[in-house]
């Protein structure tokens, strides 16, 4: 499977990229929200293939010391064939020297540790919607 990686907003389909992080499954997402979170991060990408979205992520960061990846999603049908590791790997290559942190949806922590990233012992959280998150495995 041949895709196209691409580092902005540029012409993403926001409807498309809602739908894509519905399935991956990351949960709903309003699709103009969708755009203001991705407009609004220090980097984006988007992989395409097949004449479709396949992926997406992106990240924030103070360009200094630490940076945040969120919202990283592939759709079912893509996942296991390099496009997870191409998102990932976009970002962090623009964020290169930075500590990193991310949160894994449960179950895909081998998945990150394979890229570098290790779990902390420190890390904490203030969560919006927090017995939601509790319900989904995301903190205790």
């Amino acid at each position: 499977m041949g895709w196209t990686v691409r580092e902005t907003t540029d012409g993403v389909d926001w409807d498309e990229a809602a739908e894509l992080v519905e399935r991956a499954p990351l949960g709903t997402r309003d699709p103009r929200d969708l755009r203001a979170a991705f407009e609004a991060s220090a980097h984006v990408c988007f992989v395409y293939g097949e004449g479709r979205l396949l992926g997406l992520g992106r990240a924030l960061s103070d360009g200094v010391w630490q940076g945040g990846i969120y919202d990283v999603c592939v759709l079912p049908e893509a996942q296991g064939a390099g496009v997870g590791r191409a998102v990932v790997s976009a970002l962090l290559s623009r964020m290169e020297g930075l500590t990193v942190i991310l949160f894994a949806s449960p179950g895909k922590e081998p998945f990150y540790e394979r890229l570098g990233f290790r779990r902390m012992k420190t890390g904490m959280g203030r969560f919006a919607r927090y017995e939601e998150r509790r319900e989904q495995g995301y903190v205790e």
